[in-house]
């Protein structure tokens, strides 16, 4: 897979669920049995038969913004950089504190890492192309390993539950999810009568300088799921589905720039979290093509930070972001 495309990084989650002892024996007793409990969970790769109440989880990739949300017994994570934006002042505390196991993709897994914390539980959420660069095998010989890799960018959702469940934080995660609900609600009923009626489109990041591409999201992509949530209307679709992110976002030559966001009435652009569009999307922006769309000429081009949440808590920045960068059309 092509670096500059995303969805290349690994994650491993950790899951947690308390079990409560009966009985009438000793303290010590009661430690063996919830130790040696088990339950089957169903992952990519297959059913797993993991600890009911883990007490040391490893977390790589994808899993490490949920697991730290969760308050998830972790004992060693990856690097997460991309999410660091994201996160509170305490999960990036946790995150800073956590022992490092793994780097920013699946083949830095260090498995002597690994095997130092000890854990019981390693669970991997990495793509299923990537899988292959992670030695499963070698997992499995220090624990448990369960599997739960991204698909689409808007999947975020359903897999952070199955993190969440298999972490034992179902009530954390519920916790999360009612909070982003009740903004959404909020922020909807505040644009409801001014999106209603406005075709968008997306410019997104990852577009190829060199090869002089743009990159064109349309709705359940990584820029755009959260504001669909909103109401936004992304409008067209990929000429040909590749599956996964292929099949919400595309890369086009620059000359196909105005027949691509003819039809849009708004145009949204990824930008990074200080406001400032990386090279990719600069390069788009500084061309006379984008100056000329209609939307642009209108008006109505608005930035966007913090379009890559993979949790609930992170895209509660997300819908702060839209909130700001929609304001100018109740003014319109």
């Amino acid at each position: 897979m092509s670096s500059r495309r995303p969805w290349r990084l690994a994650g491993a989650l950790a899951l947690a669920l308390t079990l409560t002892a009966t009985g009438c024996g000793s303290g010590d007793a009661s430690d063996k049995a919830d130790k040696s409990a088990t339950r089957s969970f169903k992952a990519d790769n297959g059913d797993i038969t993991i600890p009911t109440d883990p007490k040391r989880v490893v977390a790589t990739g994808y899993a490490v913004p949920v697991l730290i949300e969760a308050d998830a017994a972790l004992v060693g994570i990856s690097t997460w950089p991309r999410g660091i934006p994201m996160m509170t002042d305490e999960d990036r505390a946790t995150y800073e504190k956590l022992e490092k196991v793994a780097g920013a993709t699946a083949a830095e897994t260090n498995y002597e890492a690994i095997a130092a914390v000890k854990p019981d539980l390693i669970v991997i959420g990495v793509p299923a192309p990537v899988l292959a660069d992670v030695d499963i095998k070698r997992l499995e010989s220090i624990a448990p390993v369960v599997a739960i890799g991204p698909t689409r960018p808007d999947a975020w959702r359903e897999q952070s539950r199955q993190q969440s469940d298999a972490a034992g934080r179902l009530d954390n995660f519920e916790d999360t999810k009612k909070a982003y609900e009740s903004k959404v609600q909020q922020i909807s009923d505040k644009y409801k009568d001014v999106l209603k009626d406005l075709k968008f489109g997306h410019l997104g990041a990852y577009g190829e300088v060199g090869s002089g591409e743009f990159h064109r999201e349309f709705a359940g992509s990584w820029g755009t799921n959260v504001a669909v949530d909103l109401g936004v209307q992304y409008y067209g679709e990929v000429k040909k589905k590749g599956g996964g992110s292929a099949d919400v976002s595309e890369y086009s030559s620059i000359e196909e720039l105005p027949a691509s966001f003819a039809e849009a009435d708004a145009i949204t652009y990824t930008v990074q979290a200080d406001g400032t569009p990386a090279d990719a999307v600069k390069y788009v922006l500084d061309n006379e093509l984008w100056k000329n769309l209609p939307a642009v000429k209108a008006g109505r081009a608005f930035p966007v930070p913090y379009t890559e949440a993979v949790t609930y808590t992170s895209a509660l920045k997300t819908l702060d972001a839209l909130d700001k960068a929609l304001a100018p059309l109740l003014e319109s």
